[in-house]
């Protein structure tokens, strides 16, 4: 089984990769999980989170919190909240099957947008939590979707 917040990171990733009003703001290069400043401008970093994971109890369903690092070079914050808003846009739908979960609902609770010190970088970080359920053994491409 793969972990939720993996799955998650998956998912988010091929959203916002195969999403034309994200890509069209930000090239599907530079959308990753790294572990620097970007490289190019403008990005987005699939960045650090956390997972509550199910006790298999009292409830069946993960709960997993990711951050998203957006980048762009400006001196203001235009175009990061511009690619904010595709973001919200391209996670909005559910359900949505990957990685041995469904996932549920998915929505950005909540988001900081940021000036770097520098003064010619803009930079936003948005909150993107999701829902979870493990689901039985069934190989991903049944459903609709192969996972990477």
């Amino acid at each position: 089984m793969i972990d939720p917040a993996y799955a998650v990171q998956a998912l988010i990733h091929h959203r916002l990769t195969t999403s034309p009003a994200v890509t069209a703001l930000v090239p599907a290069e530079n959308i990753g999980d790294v572990s620097d400043r970007p490289r190019g401008f403008p990005s987005i970093i699939i960045g650090e989170g956390h997972a509550l994971y199910s006790d298999r109890h009292s409830t069946f369903h993960e709960q997993v919190t990711t951050q998203l690092h957006v980048w762009t070079e400006e001196d203001s914050l235009v175009d990061v909240k511009l690619i904010a808003g595709a973001v919200r846009e391209a996670l909005r739908d559910a359900p949505w099957s990957t990685g041995g979960h469904v996932c549920h609902g998915i929505s950005i609770s909540r988001g900081a947008f940021m000036r770097d010190p520098d003064g010619k970088h803009g930079h936003a970080v948005l909150y993107v939590d999701a829902t979870l359920q493990e689901r039985a053994a069934v190989p991903d491409a049944a459903y609709g979707e192969v996972f990477p």
